[in-house]
């Protein structure tokens, strides 16, 4: 079986980039299923109906989030209809929507897939994401043994330690959040395919996603500044996870970055502003 993990994405830039290239990168890969974070996909931060529908539409399976999942308030409503739109599993339980689902392919396979959102370096009241993972698993694996995480989180170490901790109990841990792709992709003594962060997809002729003149208006001046979508050298990264169904192990994982050159009605619209 064969995953397709996309890091985060930023913006009608990175769901032009999505909705160009993944057609042709799951008939090129042979990619059973789409992961997706789509936590800036609307305007740069937080997800729309109108956002999530097309994502769907251009090949994505189940969509993650993060610490911006709340930043547009239709979520909620979403959130309670959506099974494959997760918002970390570590909110409290009263909190709407599911941290994580079990997607079906049209071949009959099934993938688990959990989001969490990390604790270190974020402004969020959630739970420890390492105490509250495990039972999920348990739950999950009554149905399936092949099961993604997406650690949304800014500290690499916190990352690393997850990769560690869940090393033989899931098939692949996955980070998000930083926009930076890491090169220390690796399957860990255990079977766990891991990468500390699995990059951005949108405007890399930026910061992280931003304007670069408003981002280093900021650092130089301390003043607020209204942080605007980049727009050029717009690409695709992620990862690509081979996995054993029958035992829920991995056996590659593989970085990709792919270019993608957008047309004139790939421009920016409302969600951006």
């Amino acid at each position: 079986m064969k995953i397709l993990f996309i890091g985060d994405i930023v913006g009608s830039p990175g769901r032009a980039a999505v909705k160009g290239l993944l057609p042709g990168l799951r008939k090129a890969r042979g990619i059973d299923v789409v992961i997706a974070n789509a936590e800036n996909s609307a305007g740069g931060s937080g997800i729309t109906q109108r956002v999530a529908r097309d994502l769907f539409q251009s090949g994505c399976d189940v969509l993650t989030s993060g610490d911006h999942v709340w930043r547009r308030p239709e979520i909620v409503d979403l959130l309670h209809t959506q099974t494959n739109i997760l918002r970390p599993l570590n909110f409290p339980k009263m909190t709407p929507g599911h941290g994580s689902t079990v997607f079906k392919t049209e071949a009959g396979a099934k993938v688990g897939v959990i989001c969490l959102l990390g604790r270190v370096f974020i402004d969020a009241m959630v739970e420890s994401p390492f105490r509250i993972i495990q039972e999920e698993i348990k739950v999950l694996r009554k149905e399936t043994s092949v099961i993604i995480v997406d650690l949304h989180a800014e500290a690499t170490s916190e990352k690393v330690a997850m990769g560690w901790f869940l090393d033989g109990e899931v098939s692949a841990v996955l980070g998000t959040h930083t926009h930076i792709q890491t090169a220390d992709e690796k399957i860990l003594p255990r079977g766990t395919a891991y990468l500390t962060d699995a990059g951005m997809t949108g405007p890399y002729d930026s910061v992280i996603g931003r304007s670069k003149d408003k981002i280093i208006e900021r650092f130089l001046t301390g003043m607020p500044t209204r942080f605007e979508l980049g727009t050029g050298d717009i690409q695709l990264h992620g990862a690509v996870i081979e996995i054993d169904p029958a035992t829920g192990k991995a056996v590659r994982i593989e970085r990709i970055q792919e270019h993608f050159a957008p047309k004139t009605e790939d421009a920016q619209d409302p969600d951006d502003q």
